[in-house]
């Protein structure tokens, strides 16, 4: 999944609860929208302790799903 070559910044409060697309088909990324529906893919289910700002992965290469790792800076520069 690649939706965008930088991460999605999304601002949380403590105790939202979000649904992090997994399967790479959702409309609405990168919130999960059930298009996984059918699959043995599940999304990625986060409940937040405190008010903050998050990075969600944008390319599909981060090794720390579903959050950014910095994985799209070697993307772009191996493909620039």
């Amino acid at each position: 999944m690649r939706w965008q070559d930088e991460p999605f910044k999304i601002e949380v409060k403590a105790g939202d609860k979000k649904s992090f697309c997994s399967c790479g088909k959702t409309k609405n990324p990168p919130y999960c929208d059930g298009s996984h529906k059918g699959t043995s893919v599940e999304p990625y289910r986060e409940t937040f302790d405190k008010d903050r700002t998050v990075s969600i992965c944008g390319c599909g290469n981060s090794k720390m799903m579903p959050y950014c790792d910095g994985s799209h800076r070697c993307f772009l520069t191996n493909n620039e």
